[in-house]
């Protein structure tokens, strides 16, 4: 069984940090499960390095953060339906999530997180970049804060994937979600939308939607919000959508290779309270 007691190196002051003293390819303890909890609490996106993982492997690990769920717009790998492959090459039209966007934020529950597994790298380029969407939320004014609290957006699939796969008579996810949301765990606010799949806020004229937008979706793109992960052969990362957005950086895809595999965390209903009302349901839980 794997060491009792890891190692977290925060990587930034708002967002990430990299896991240690473990081995995912060893049965992992319930302390260990809850100080990995925790650790992606804390910081939204944990980083480990050196894991080689089985297909199995991959599912244990993710379901110590949840239960996995059937991607809605991509087909799994042979014989694991919930392992999606990932993979990039001279013959790719497009780069999978090279645009800052939070994972299928379209679903009625959007997903809790993700985990990426990477097999096959190019040599230069291929980064991720992680962005904290509390820190967007306590960037902005009191006034815009609270004028956004009572906002809602709608988040639809169907522009992105039928731009893929050019299946238009194929219906895809399409639900409202507040503009901001309260972490279950955490109770911290959050800014919801995104570029990907966010399509309007509700409530408003166009005009006034898209400069919201607009303005929410440039602070994904501050750095000092973001975390940057170099990968590594057998490298895995996990976030927390709820609160994070990511972006891929772009490479030259046709001179190299990249083969990753994804999981899917099954999320929940996203809603807003205040932090007093949140510590009162919080109370009453418990």
């Amino acid at each position: 069984m794997a060491s009792d007691t890891i190692t977290i190196t925060p990587l930034t002051r708002n967002i990430g940090a990299e896991i240690g003293n473990i081995d995912l390819t060893k049965p992992i303890s319930a302390e260990v499960e809850e100080q990995l909890k925790a650790a992606i609490a804390e910081h939204q996106v944990i980083f480990f390095r050196d894991q080689q993982i089985t297909h199995e492997q991959h599912m244990a690990v993710g379901q110590i953060f949840g239960d996995l769920i059937v991607h809605p717009g991509a087909k799994g790998i042979d014989g694991y339906e919930k392992i999606v492959a990932i993979h990039a090459d001279k013959d790719s039209k497009y780069i999978a999530g090279d645009n800052w966007h939070s994972d299928l934020s379209c679903n009625e529950l959007p997903p809790m997180g993700t985990m990426l597994y990477i097999h096959t790298l190019p040599d230069v380029g291929g980064d991720t970049l992680f962005s904290s969407m509390y820190a967007a939320y306590d960037a902005l004014s009191p006034a815009m804060q609270q004028y956004l609290e009572g906002l809602q957006a709608e988040h639809d699939a169907n522009h992105v994937y039928h731009a893929i796969y050019g299946d238009y008579g194929t219906a895809y996810p399409c639900n409202v979600h507040p503009v901001v949301r309260t972490h279950p765990v955490t109770g911290k606010k959050a800014i919801f939308v995104n570029a990907s799949y966010t399509t309007r806020i509700l409530g408003v004229s166009k005009n006034e939607s898209d400069g919201i937008l607009a303005m929410l979706y440039e602070l994904a793109k501050d750095p000092n919000f973001q975390v940057r992960f170099s990968w590594q052969p057998h490298s895995i990362a996990i976030w927390d959508n709820r609160c994070t957005q990511h972006c891929a950086i772009p490479y030259d895809d046709s001179l190299e290779d990249r083969y990753m595999l994804r999981t899917t965390l099954e999320g929940d209903v996203p809603f807003y309270t205040t932090r007093d009302e949140h510590q009162i349901k919080s109370s009453l839980v418990q």
